[in-house]
């Protein structure tokens, strides 16, 4: 198994290394905007251990990470008035895998329109920022 990499994007956000529009924090998690959304309100659950993948992260930070998306989605839905969620996750480069970071990916989805590209378009920062805030007033 490739060991787990304290640079990567992920680790340098949690470190404060790199700025993100944070939309949830907790003791073990941290949500915040992704820069290049394939739906307005696109939102990633990280946990705050280190891990790769969800073969490597100890039960645990799993089970955390968990309640947390949970939580999340339920902001991301009713802050950007979603008709429904798309919730991915992916492992390793054959599984779609680009951050090395285990991370769960939050869509919202409106009924008749397609899901943007994966990492193909970075939003504006003010587009993100109210999105953020969006879905922070909807957790409460």
């Amino acid at each position: 198994m490739t060991p787990y990499d304290p640079d990567n994007v992920f680790a340098k956000i949690l470190r404060g290394d790199l700025p993100c529009h944070k939309v949830h924090e907790d003791a073990d998690c941290l949500a915040f905007m992704d820069i290049m959304p394939r739906a307005p309100g696109h939102t990633l659950v990280i946990p705050k251990a280190p891990a790769r993948t969800i073969l490597d992260i100890v039960p645990a930070s799993l089970t955390s990470l968990a309640l947390a998306v949970q939580r999340v989605a339920k902001g991301v839905k009713a802050g950007m008035k979603a008709d429904g969620l798309t919730i991915q996750q992916f492992n390793e480069p054959a599984g779609g895998q680009v951050v090395f970071h285990i991370h769960f990916h939050i869509i919202p989805r409106w009924n008749g329109q397609p899901l943007g590209p994966h990492a193909s378009q970075m939003a504006p920062g003010d587009q993100l920022a109210a999105h953020a805030a969006s879905i922070r007033a909807a957790l409460g």
